[in-house]
């Protein structure tokens, strides 16, 4: 089923033409955007935003400085590699695009486009972020000598604090980034196992689409 208007044709190029341009997997360009599909299938390592992929659009990026939007694909991944990449995102003042779906960290990426658009059928994911057990019980175990924590009880009243900062952060970014703030609040109401896809309408009024640059007015119809 077609999910594009004309506006938006001639979008994500095949796999096959990314290893054409020499580009790692995941990443294709075609003239000034660069695609960025995380749910493609990627040999050798996790289809979901990861920490190397940090590096790799740094080098794209370097390397082609006549790209000006990123477009976008993926149901998530590193929390942190999210907010690396969005931070390269405003760096280079690019614009965002999403085709197909864009979910948890993959929404950080979106926010720091500085014109975001999505096309006809997209979707924009929102839930809480979480940690799991066997992750949270590998951190403590690594890190326990250096914070000195005796106890896993110090642990747990340093996760308290230390996850109060991160929503913190998280929505001072979407705000600053023209969300609307009753908006960025009701993005943490969705359990991690499940996904809230706000409409399209919902979404421009809260500001998380926006099809003009800032400080730029739209060109008289």
């Amino acid at each position: 089923m077609l999910r594009v208007t004309t506006a938006f044709l001639c979008l994500a190029l095949p796999l096959a033409a990314a290893a054409k341009d020499g580009l790692p997997q995941k990443f294709s360009l075609q003239g000034q955007r660069l695609v960025y599909d995380t749910e493609t299938d990627a040999e050798g390592g996790p289809a979901e935003i990861t920490d190397e992929d940090i590096k790799r659009l740094q080098d794209i990026l370097a390397k082609n400085p006549e790209i000006s939007e990123l477009q976008l694909n993926s149901i998530g991944g590193s929390v942190y590699a999210g907010e690396e990449i969005a931070g390269l995102v405003l760096e280079h003042g690019l614009d965002t695009l999403i085709d197909g779906e864009c979910i948890s960290a993959c929404v950080d990426v979106f926010l720091a486009g500085s014109r975001r658009r999505m096309t006809l059928g997209s979707r924009i994911g929102f839930h809480q972020r979480n940690w799991p057990a066997a992750a949270v019980h590998k951190y403590y175990r690594s890190e326990r000598k250096e914070r000195r924590w005796a106890t896993p009880f110090e642990f747990g009243s340093w996760i308290y604090e230390d996850t109060q900062r991160e929503i913190y952060d998280h929505l001072s970014y979407m705000v600053a980034r023209g969300v609307d703030p009753g908006f960025a609040i009701e993005t943490l109401r969705t359990d991690p196992g499940g996904e809230w896809y706000p409409s399209r309408l919902r979404l421009i009024a809260a500001g998380v689409l926006r099809e003009v640059r800032p400080g730029r007015r739209p060109a008289p119809g």
